[in-house]
């Protein structure tokens, strides 16, 4: 007579408690963009039925006193040069910490810096944002906004790659340097492709995040350089809150960030779970 295997746990209170969970986590979501469909009149009055209506995403893209779609532009012209920059310097700092001769407390006390600068709440610098780039006449300008996101986001950046430099066997840089390789050869032909998903991984979140900062690109910005956030937040005004038009807008901002996280999901999941080698 043939045994049965005992059965396990029942999945179904994991798949409850995942489903609670992403309810939890999509219902402002969803409650934001359905405001973007109503009017200003139903949203206060708070009916649950209503009929829906494109006047707010109208008047947000195509008012001639909009300014939306220009922040757009440059909240993508941020957000990609900040990023590429930001990816750039964090892959040659963790292969400087990780592959040159430096002490062990230089490199720790140098990562404890950046994880400390990590935790500062961006609004805190604000006023010595400004102050910087008054100094040096970058207020008001995209240098301005890709410098400083591009350094808000960096000792992420540094943490991220420093772990995928690190599981890149030595054994293949050896062998390259054998051959004669030399450092931008190395990097180029042998970390660079062993690293991809790492890097792929940090590029999407330094981007996600850049896209998001609303504390430093308020400060440094004006009308010609304002970026996706601060448009959002022009809607709160002294005598009158757009709760209707803000959440359009709020609704088309979540795109660029969620076609990059559905488009390169693998990618990210990929980095961040299994490191840049197995």
């Amino acid at each position: 007579m043939i045994e049965r295997a005992p059965r396990g746990p029942s999945s179904l209170p994991i798949h409850l408690a995942l489903l609670v969970c992403a309810a939890i986590v999509l219902a402002p979501v969803v409650w934001t963009v359905a405001a973007g469909f109503r009017t200003q009149i139903s949203l206060l009055m708070g009916d649950l039925t209503f009929t829906p209506i494109w006047s707010n995403f109208q008047e947000v893209l195509f008012s001639k006193t909009s300014d939306f779609l220009l922040n757009y532009r440059n909240s993508i012209i941020v957000g990609a040069l900040s990023t590429a920059l930001c990816v750039t310097v964090a892959t040659l700092a963790a292969f400087s910490l990780n592959r040159t001769p430096w002490r062990r407390w230089v490199v720790q006390a140098f990562l404890a810096w950046t994880l400390v600068f990590h935790m500062i709440p961006p609004v805190a610098l604000a006023s010595a944002w400004f102050t910087m780039a008054h100094s040096v006449g970058l207020e008001n300008t995209f240098a301005g906004l890709i410098l400083a996101h591009a350094t808000l986001n960096l000792p992420m950046a540094i943490w991220l790659m420093s772990v995928f430099v690190r599981e890149v066997p030595k054994e293949l840089e050896e062998a390259a340097i054998v051959d004669g390789a030399s450092t931008p050869v190395l990097l180029r032909h042998v970390i660079l492709p062993l690293i991809a998903p790492g890097l792929a991984a940090t590029a999407i979140l330094t981007f996600v995040f850049s896209w998001n900062e609303f504390a430093v690109a308020l400060t440094l910005s004006m009308k010609q350089t304002a970026t996706v956030p601060v448009a959002i937040a022009k809607y709160a005004q002294d005598f009158e809150i757009q709760y209707t038009q803000m959440a359009a807008s709020a609704a088309l901002a979540m795109l660029p960030a969620l076609l990059v996280l559905l488009v390169a999901q693998r990618f990210i999941v990929k980095g961040l779970t299994q490191g840049a080698v197995k």
